[in-house]
C-alpha cells in the first residue's frame, strides 16, 4: 500500500508530519508523490487563520475526488482542523474516513491499517496530551536544515488565537529525547537546527521549575555535525539575561530571533491579551542589539485588530520606522470563532485591514533594502543550498536568513575550485544587494 503524504501549515506541523511518515515507514507502508499512484491520503491540516484553514478545506475536497479518479481507498485527516472541525468534517466531508487530533498522531499507523480494513477512525486524545513518539524522524526538508520541535501548546491565551484551543496548554519535551532526536539528525548531515514551539522561551519552565533553554542550546551546541542552531518564537517578555548570555558565548547559535510582537499600542496590545508595552518592546529590542551587536531580528504583526483605530495604525508604523527589523511580516486579523476577539466591539473592515498592512509592508520594504545595502562590505559564512550552473551562481544563506520566509545570498563560483554540495559551508564577502538578497564572492580562508 502507497501513502500519499500532505503537510500543511506550520513548521511545527512538519515535525509532526515527518514522525508520522517515520511511524508507517518503520511499519512497512511505502510512499509516493504521485497523488494518482496513493491508496492511502494523509493530510495534517492548519486552522491558524482563516487562508490556512480554506487551503486545508479546499486540500481535502480535491484529495478526496482522487476516490472517483484514482487509487484512492482511504482519506485520512489529521492536525488542527481535525482537532477542531471534526463534527463538520464528519457532517459535511464523508469522503473522509479517519480524523486524528493534534495530540494523537502518533497512532497514525493504527488508523491507517483500520481504515484499509474498511473502519473508520476518530481519535482525538486529551488536549493536553503529549505526543512524541521515539522514532527516528524522516527528513522532508532539502536536508541541510531541519526543525526541532521542543514544546507543544502555549499558557499565553491571546484573545485572537485558536493554539490553545486545538494544541492544548504548554508542555516541553524532555531535554533527553530533543537531545536524541538532534543527534539523530546530525548524524543524517543536518547542519542547521532551527527550534521551534508556539513560544520557545518558556522551554522546561513545566518539567524543570526554570527557564531551560539556555541549558538545552549548551547540549545542542555540543553536538557534533551541527554548525548552526537558529531560535524562532521568543516571546519578548521571556527573554532572559541568561538566554542573550548563551547566545554571545557559543558559536554555534545564529544571531538571529523571532519576537512574535503583534502590535506596538499599548491600548491594542491589552486588547490582544498580549504581556508587553510600548517601552517594554523597545527596552527588549534596545537591550538585544546593544548586547548582539550584529543580531537579526524578525517579527510579525497583525493589522486591523477589533477597535485598532487610525492613530494606533500610525503609532505601528512610527515604532516599525523607529525599530528597523531586519525582517517583519503583517497579517491582518483573522476573525476565529471561540476566541474572545470575534465578540469585541469594532471590528475593522477587510479594506481598511487590507491598506494598513501594506502600508507596513512597504514602509518594511524601504527599510529590509537599506538594510541589505548595509551588509555590503562584510564578510559573513554562507551556507549552500543550490546552484544555477548556466548563470555561475551558487545559492545560499547566512545566519540572517531562516529558510522559506527570509532572502538568499547568491554567490558566484567562477573563483571557486571544485564543486560545492547542498549543506556546505563557504566564507563570502558580500559584494552588493538586490531588494531582500544579497550578492557575494568567496574568499579564501
Amino acid at each position: 500500500m502507497k501513502i500519499f503524504f500532505i503537510s500543511l501549515g506550520c513548521d511545527k506541523n512538519l515535525v509532526d508530519s515527518e514522525q508520522m511518515i517515520a511511524l508507517l515507514r518503520d511499519k512497512g507502508y511505502e510512499f509516493t508523490d504521485d497523488e494518482n499512484d496513493a491508496d492511502v491520503a494523509v493530510i495534517n491540516s492548519c486552522c491558524f487563520v482563516g487562508d490556512a484553514k480554506q487551503e486545508s478545506i479546499d486540500t481535502i475536497i480535491e484529495t478526496a475526488e482522487l476516490k472517483k479518479t484514482g487509487k484512492l481507498k482511504c482519506l485520512v485527516v489529521a492536525g488542527c482542523l481535525a482537532q477542531r472541525y471534526a463534527d463538520e468534517i464528519h457532517s459535511e466531508l464523508p469522503e473522509v474516513d479517519a480524523i486524528v487530533g493534534t495530540t494523537s498522531f502518533d497512532k497514525i499507523t493504527d488508523v491507517v491499517d483500520s481504515v484499509l480494513e474498511g473502519k473508520g477512525y476518530d481519535i482525538r486524545d486529551d488536549i493536553n496530551r503529549l505526543a512524541f513518539p521515539k522514532v527516528e524522524r524522516s527528513i522532508t526538508t532539502e536536508g541541510d536544515y531541519e526543525y526541532l520541535k521542543i514544546a507543544e501548546g502555549c499558557d499565553k491565551r491571546c484573545t485572537y488565537c485558536v493554539i490553545p484551543y486545538v494544541r492544548g496548554s504548554f508542555r516541553s519535551i524532555p531535554m533527553e529525547d530533543l537531545v536524541r532526536d538532534a543527534e539523530e539528525l546530525a548524524e543524517k548531515g543536518v547542519k542547521e537546527l532551527i527550534l521551534v514551539a508556539q513560544e520557545t522561551t518558556l522551554y522546561g519552565t513545566d518539567l524543570y521549575g526554570r527557564k531551560a533553554l539556555p541549558d538545552l542550546l549548551r547540549k545542542l551546541c555540543a553536538i557534533d555535525g551541527l554548525r548552526w542552531i537558529r531560535i524562532l518564537y521568543c516571546y519578548p517578555e521571556e527573554i532572559t539575561p541568561e538566554l542573550i548570555q548563551v547566545m554571545k558565548e557559543e558559536p554555534k547559535i545564529c544571531h538571529y530571533l523571532d519576537l512574535p510582537i503583534q502590535h506596538a499600542s499599548d491600548r491594542v496590545l491589552k486588547s490582544m491579551g498580549r504581556r508587553t508595552s510600548h517601552d517594554d518592546l523597545v527596552r527588549i529590542i534596545t537591550t538585544l542589539r546593544k548586547e548582539i551587536p550584529d543580531i537579526a531580528l524578525r517579527t510579525t504583526l497583525i493589522s486591523g485588530f477589533p477597535g485598532e483605530t487610525e492613530e494606533e495604525h500610525q503609532e505601528l508604523l512610527e515604532f516599525v520606522e523607529e525599530m528597523r527589523f531586519d525582517r517583519l511580516g503583517d497579517f491582518t486579523y483573522s476573525p476565529e470563532e471561540g476566541t474572545p476577539a470575534v465578540n469585541f466591539p469594532d471590528q475593522v473592515d477587510e479594506d481598511v485591514k487590507a491598506r494598513r498592512r501594506d502600508e507596513i509592508m512597504q514602509l518594511q520594504q524601504e527599510i529590509a533594502f537599506e538594510n541589505a545595502e548595509d551588509e555590503i562590505g562584510k564578510t559573513m559564512d554562507i551556507l549552500i543550498e543550490g546552484r544555477i550552473p548556466e548563470e555561475h551562481i551558487y545559492i545560499g544563506r547566512s545566519y540572517r536568513d531562516c529558510p522559506g520566509v527570509d532572502g538568499y545570498v547568491f554567490v558566484n563560483d567562477e573563483k571557486i575550485k571544485g564543486e560545492l554540495m547542498t549543506g556546505d559551508f563557504i566564507k563570502v564577502k558580500i559584494t552588493g544587494s538586490n531588494e531582500y538578497d544579497l550578492i557575494g564572492e568567496p574568499i579564501s580562508d
